[in-house]
């Protein structure tokens, strides 16, 4: 991890080298980008990974001022990548002075260790990424290059094998709309639906940190699930009012690249399509999650009432006849050799 200090250093360019480090190399690397400002020769390129390119102004007409419009194009991808670098400064900031310290005290299992940093980072972050609303494409860029980021942090971070697929499901699902919303020019929508979405996800991990600091601390999970099945059928709702009602009704239809016009069937059936699918997903998993927790409380709640039931009472046992233990068969032993010839005969 960067900015730790080690008593051993690894192997240069060894993998814990690489993860010990990797925040310092990309300090570096971001340090390099922001000097090249300061040459007139390697402006030019520094500036294409620093600012939003594709700047576009339009006049509307001669009452109103000029408005700055933005498309998209090959450049974006330096601007990610610098922002991606950013993000992972960010990361191993947020690990080392804050998650770090919090995990020492509290003494976490390694299941819980990891999916504390999960929710540390995520809770840490998700605020910061619903405050680029100046900006759309700006937030947008944000967004992808943020988690594009976390494809890399799998590594650094040293998640176990375990939760690498289900931290790559939503990472890949995260990346696949933010971009798909930004390429086909659905801003609008992506913003309206992000916002709920990110609010329900903030709580979640909120309360997942709580939870961890006292067990009992477990109230938030119960809105947390209330507004998750509001944000789906929000999420919904929208969508099909969107896709099969507006878009549909409006006058700029067909396909074009250079205008960045992709209102045609096919497409807002696809995009329908992801949407409901990515929610009945969620769904599904969300289901089976509650249901999960469920059988677990009922184990618990059932094995309470065993340990706390009283003892049945022993029954009284009966005399048995001719035992070694009987009274009569000890009365037997204790008389005399003459009374036992006098009952033979």
């Amino acid at each position: 991890m960067g900015f730790r200090k080690k008593n051993k250093s690894p192997p240069v360019l060894s993998h814990e080298f690489v993860i010990q480090n990797h925040a310092d190399m990309v300090s570096c690397l971001a340090m390099i980008i922001l000097l090249g400002l300061m040459f007139e020769v390697t402006a030019k390129f520094a500036i294409m990974f620093i600012t939003v390119q594709y700047n576009v102004t339009q006049v509307l007409d001669e009452k109103h001022d000029p408005v700055n419009l933005y498309q998209y194009g090959p450049k974006d991808v330096a601007t990610v990548f610098f922002y991606l670098l950013i993000a992972v400064i960010l990361h191993a900031l947020i690990q080392e002075y804050i998650l770090d310290k919090m995990n020492r005290r509290l003494h976490l299992s390694k299941t819980k260790h990891s999916k504390f940093n999960e929710s540390g980072q995520l809770a840490a972050t998700l605020p910061l990424l619903m405050q680029c609303f100046f900006q759309v494409k700006f937030f947008y860029i944000c967004q992808i290059a943020y988690w594009l980021h976390a494809l890399p942090e799998l590594y650094f971070q040293k998640v176990r094998k375990e939760d690498i697929p289900r931290q790559l499901y939503y990472i890949c699902l995260y990346v696949v709309h933010i971009t798909g919303a930004y390429v086909l020019n659905l801003h609008r929508l992506g913003l309206v639906l992000l916002v709920p979405h990110y609010l329900v996800e903030l709580l979640f991990h909120a309360s997942r940190l709580f939870y961890f600091s006292d067990e009992n601390k477990q109230k938030g999970f119960t809105l947390w699930a209330l507004l998750f099945v509001i944000a789906r059928l929000l999420t919904l709702t929208l969508s099909v009012l969107t896709f099969g009602f507006g878009l549909p009704r409006t006058e700029n239809q067909g396909f074009s690249l250079a205008e960045g016009n992709f209102n045609v069937l096919t497409i807002r059936m696809t995009c329908l399509a992801a949407i409901c699918l990515t929610q009945a997903w969620m769904m599904w998993k969300f289901i089976n999650f509650q249901l999960k927790k469920w059988r677990e409380h009922s184990q618990n709640q059932a094995s309470k009432k065993k340990t706390v039931s009283p003892k049945s009472k022993p029954h009284k046992r009966e005399p048995t006849r001719g035992g070694a233990a009987n009274g009569v068969v000890k009365s037997e032993d204790k008389t005399s050799p003459r009374a036992r010839k006098a009952k033979a005969s």
